[in-house]
């Protein structure tokens, strides 16, 4: 169930890919909280308006605002002038793609594709919010969205696996160089949920397999994984860091 309230009142978020899926959950839930919510996104202009429509629906203001994560400069540029427009007090890391293949398939190019958005992206999204969050003190909150294959691993994904896996080692870096300023970091490792890019990489006679190893017997939905975001920017999650939520129906213990 989403918490609503205004504990978030005053705060500025910035949600990258933010436009649709989890992250237009997230959006929406950190909205509902009472934050101000920067909608990242790289090309869809179209859906990140609608994401902001729903994000005002929901109670709070929002501006969109264009750059690929995967491209380090106008990444570091994108998070900048967004803190310096709005403030920053939250920083949710959920720009991801996925390139699938056996590794003896891979193409390089598709590795480091894969690599430098996933993670690279966090990197340097995270470093250039660095001076404006640690400004936030206590407010400050950094968010990665991981994944499951990122804990576990899954064939014909090791690019994909690989960057969420290293997602979490720089979870656990920067929620240690950053405590004793007061803001935390941490990651959500997500299973299987609702979107695109599940859709596109899920055939339909692998769902029903797949909805039987899942001790819950369901597929995700993108406000499971948007709670967890949204209670990991509030004050009532002050004291936990360095740590690695899961929300995947039980599909890894």
């Amino acid at each position: 169930m989403a918490i609503v309230d205004k504990a978030l009142d005053g705060c500025t978020a910035l949600v990258t890919g933010g436009s649709r899926g989890i992250g237009r959950a997230i959006s929406i839930a950190l909205a509902g909280r009472g934050a101000k919510v920067v909608i990242n996104y790289r090309s869809r202009e179209d859906a990140a308006r609608e994401t902001a429509e729903l994000v005002e629906k929901a109670g709070g203001s929002a501006v969109i605002s264009c750059f690929d994560v995967g491209d380090t400069q106008a990444a570091m540029e994108g998070v900048s002038a967004a803190a310096k427009d709005h403030g920053l007090h939250i920083l949710v890391n959920n720009a991801g793609i996925a390139i699938n293949g056996l590794l003896m398939r891979v193409k390089p190019e598709d590795w480091e594709q894969v690599l430098r958005v996933n993670l690279g992206g966090v990197f340097a999204c995270s470093k250039a919010s660095v001076r404006y969050i640690l400004k936030a003190k206590e407010q400050g909150r950094i968010i990665n969205l991981s994944s499951v294959v990122g804990e576990n691993g899954n064939a014909g994904q090791t690019s994909y696996a690989a960057a969420k896996a290293g997602i979490l080692g720089l979870t656990k870096s920067m929620a240690r160089e950053f405590a004793g300023r007061g803001v935390t970091v941490n990651a959500v490792t997500p299973g299987f949920i609702e979107t695109d890019m599940t859709d596109e990489h899920l055939p339909e006679a692998q769902r029903a397999d797949l909805i039987e190893s899942i001790p819950l017997k369901r597929i995700g939905s993108p406000s499971d994984v948007a709670d967890i975001v949204s209670f990991l920017a509030g004050p009532e999650a002050s004291y936990i860091t360095g740590q690695v939520l899961r929300v995947n129906g039980g599909l890894l213990m």
